[in-house]
């Protein structure tokens, strides 16, 4: 025992290729419904290149088929787990076991190419099946799965609750950058009925012209702020997410965060956290720089405000935000801010029952549907849009709930009344936009899941399959 705890301690980590590590994608960007769980290596835009164990350990899992395509996943003594995906192909001994898992399973003994699928594999591999070293060759990089272009996804997680840690904090010492983050804009949200703008009760967004704005801005009430901000090395011309950003208000910090380590169930709070609705729209993350109250995201700093300003008294305001990337390099923005008495808008009068609640059981109906959102789901209060399209002859109503995507943490139970015999309920499914969400029939409705509330909704026959 002891002589594993004094390996764990001292477990060095070494790069994963065997050129200057440059990168394509860093740890915690924003993506629609979840964080870049790691960084992504070039490779100098081909396949082939060989993969490097970054520590001792062994090969616990190899997966082959999914959006990492081949994956290998290296488990090592100090607790941690590294991951490889994309690749081309594995050591022959890898190989082997592939190939004999293939056999066992019936299945064609293929390595997935780019682009093309195959059957799906998920092997588990025991301590003793395939040791490794410290920069012992696994693989080879490649563009396998849901890649774009050649390069190895490295990610390193806790083994025991699949945390995700930014791998920087092992591989800092075999990249180099010199580049401060720079931020592009910010963006007000005045809190409906509580706060004002430059005299708007919505949120607008204002470029950074320079660090420090001479504009003097307006606002009266409580409002927050988000900021779209980019991360930049050199030798790149890549845009990267930024590590820690600071948000201060006359010297007092209202929010800050270290993007360093996220719990993998929280993957889908990353479309609270940034401003999903406007990335949408515009394909800009602003993130926000206060906090939802169903966010429990860790990596989200507040004060008691959870980061909402109040510009209460009639006075010049300094806010300043400080972002620093994972190699110490520092930025700093300001805009000053006065405190002008005005008139705050009335918020609109939500309709209860048209209204989903973070921190509650929610039952939503409407003639021939049902929806039930447990708590946990929402990050905060949700306005459905509900409208009901009636048509003669379909196998439902059609209902569209939000007009645009509106996605969820985690899945949601929708059941729609279905108006028309089927001789074979077994094929009957939800459909919504496009997406065969499926279902399960029982008397005279059918239920699935969604993780979305956007869209229209009805009930659609699909086509048999081969087992129907």
């Amino acid at each position: 025992m002891l002589s594993t705890i004094l390996l764990a301690a001292s477990l060095q980590f070494t790069s994963p290729v065997h050129i200057p590590i440059t990168l394509a994608g860093n740890f915690g960007e924003p993506r629609p419904n979840h964080f870049h769980g790691g960084i992504d290596v070039r490779t100098e835009r081909v396949e082939g290149m060989p993969v490097f164990s970054v520590a001792e350990g062994y090969v616990s899992r190899i997966t082959i088929g999914d959006g990492y395509g081949n994956a290998l996943y290296v488990r090592h003594p100090n607790g941690k787990t590294s991951v490889y995906a994309h690749m081309q192909n594995f050591v022959p001994v890898l190989r082997t076991i592939v190939s004999r898992w293939r056999r066992e399973h019936g299945q064609e003994d293929v390595i997935d190419r780019p682009r093309r699928s195959s059957p799906r594999a998920d092997i588990r591999l025991k301590p003793t099946d395939c040791p490794v070293a410290t920069g012992q060759v696994i693989g080879t990089s490649g563009n396998t799965g849901s890649s774009q272009a050649p390069h190895l996804h490295l990610e390193i997680h806790h083994t025991s609750n699949w945390a995700m840690l930014d791998p920087l904090i092992y591989l800092h010492s075999y990249l180099k950058d010199t580049e401060a983050p720079i931020a592009n804009a910010f963006k007000a949200y005045p809190v409906e009925g509580k706060g004002v703008f430059e005299g708007f009760p919505k949120p607008h967004t204002f470029s950074f012209t320079n660090n420090h704005l001479e504009r003097e801005f307006t606002a009266w009430g409580k409002v927050g702020f988000g900021l779209w901000a980019n991360d930049h090395m050199e030798e790149c011309y890549q845009k990267y997410g930024i590590k820690r950003t600071v948000l201060k208000v006359d010297g007092q910090e209202v929010f800050s965060t270290d993007v360093d380590s996220i719990p993998w169930a929280m993957n889908r709070f990353v479309n609270d956290w940034g401003d999903y609705a406007h990335y949408r729209a515009n394909h800009v993350w602003y993130m926000k720089s206060f906090v939802a109250p169903g966010n429990p995201l860790p990596i989200l700093r507040t004060n008691e405000s959870r980061g909402i300003v109040s510009f209460d008294e009639e006075r010049l305001y300094l806010v300043e935000y400080t972002l620093t990337d994972a190699f110490g390099n520092t930025s700093d923005y300001s805009f000053r801010v006065l405190g002008k008495r005005q008139e705050i808008p009335l918020a609109e009068v939500a309709d209860p029952r048209n209204t989903l609640y973070w921190d509650r059981m929610n039952n939503f109906q409407l003639p021939g549907l049902q929806l039930i959102v447990r708590p946990g789901l929402l990050a905060d209060h949700m306005k459905l849009m509900p409208e009901v399209v009636c048509r003669d002859g379909a196998l439902s109503d059609a209902y569209q709930l939000m007009p645009m995507s509106s996605p969820l943490v985690r899945e949601a139970l929708i059941s729609i009344r279905v108006k028309q015999d089927v001789a074979d309920t077994s094929l009957l499914a939800i459909d919504c936009d496009g997406r065969n969400l499926g279902g399960v029939y029982h008397d005279g409705w059918l239920t699935a899941r969604t993780l979305d509330l956007g869209g229209v909704f009805s009930v659609v026959l699909r086509e048999p399959q081969e087992g129907d």
